[in-house]
């Protein structure tokens, strides 16, 4: 994180308690207008005062089984309109312009399912947080766009660092092995395959969302050329064909998550938990094959795991499998 950090918010520091908790008029939803518009505004003066044109996107994710926020998930989650090819322009690494990033600021503030880091390496970064908490980094100290917030009517304050900053939250920088999908990875997925201990490819290309991918000796380099940009892969074991015995294997209550081929060869997911089973099984019913797998990460085990790296070979992403 750059060595400027400040809070942006439309909260008085006045109407904060001791403890620094705020219990004055504002509400904690943008109003999609004024205040959002200040923000916004706010952002664009700090990049302004750093030199930067341009933003890039780190760890973006959607909501997925729960949505928290505080306005209903939208469908696209506000992506598509961003991105000419919708949402698969949201990736980890994609270099926007700054307007589009600015933006992107609007979706967070908004709480309507997306989210992710704004940064510019070393230089700038935007993280939107909980209750309109919007916290700026820059590598300089940005005397005019802070000026230029206060008289947007909203309170920049000075603090040691984001609490959004990669590394600060669970799982984050966790301890383990962070394998390129390089070619030597994809030599062992070709072993497995052909022993019949692979079958099936996850591509986690956001946070919360995921493309199932049926592997054979024939599959695997398609599957490879359109995956997405640093996306997170975990090679599973090949589906069942005795569909029966995979929807008598369901638990009796919980959390699951059924995977399965349909006949046109399209391999689908769902997570359902018990009030929910007999429609999964339904959906699942006329699968050429299929699979149940645990939602629980000490479960969750997959036959190997890998990050996709850069054009170059270099592997940039932080997130984990």
């Amino acid at each position: 994180m750059p060595s400027h950090v400040y809070r942006v918010t439309k909260y008085d520091p006045a109407d904060r308690d001791e403890r620094g908790h705020y219990h004055g008029p504002e509400d904690v939803v943008s109003d999609h207008g004024e205040v959002e518009a200040a923000c916004l505004k706010a952002v664009a003066a700090f990049a302004a005062d750093t030199g930067v044109d341009h933003l890039v996107v780190r760890e973006p994710e959607v909501s997925s089984l729960v949505h928290f926020g505080g306005e209903p998930a939208r469908e696209d989650f506000g992506l598509d309109a961003l991105f000419p090819s919708g949402r698969d322009g949201f990736h980890d690494g994609a270099r926007v312009p700054l307007d589009v990033g600015l933006e992107l600021v609007r979706v967070m503030l908004r709480d309507g399912g997306a989210w992710c880091r704004l940064e510019v390496e070393d230089t700038f970064a935007v993280h939107v947080g909980w209750d309109q908490y919007l916290y700026v980094g820059s590598d300089r100290a940005c005397e005019q766009a802070l000026a230029r917030t206060r008289a947007l009517g909203l309170f920049p304050e000075r603090l040691a660092a984001s609490p959004y900053a990669f590394g600060a939250g669970d799982g984050e920088e966790a301890p383990g092995v962070q394998r390129a999908a390089d070619d030597a990875f994809w030599v062992d997925v070709r072993h497995a395959v052909a022993a019949g201990r692979a079958g099936i490819l996850e591509e986690m290309y956001l946070e919360g969302a995921s493309r199932w991918h049926h592997l054979t000796g024939d599959s695997v380099d398609p599957v490879r050329a359109g995956l997405a940009p640093r996306a997170r892969l975990a090679v599973w074991p090949p589906l069942s064909t005795d569909v029966e015995a995979v929807l008598d294997s369901l638990p009796a209550d919980g959390l699951v998550e059924g995977v399965w081929q349909c006949e046109d060869g399209l391999v689908h997911s769902a997570v359902a938990h018990e009030e929910v089973f007999t429609e999964l099984a339904s959906r699942m019913s006329g699968a050429r094959a299929a699979a149940l797998l645990s939602v629980y990460a000490d479960e969750r085990v997959p036959v190997c795991t890998a990050v996709m790296p850069d054009q170059d070979g270099v592997l940039r992403a932080r997130w984990r499998i």
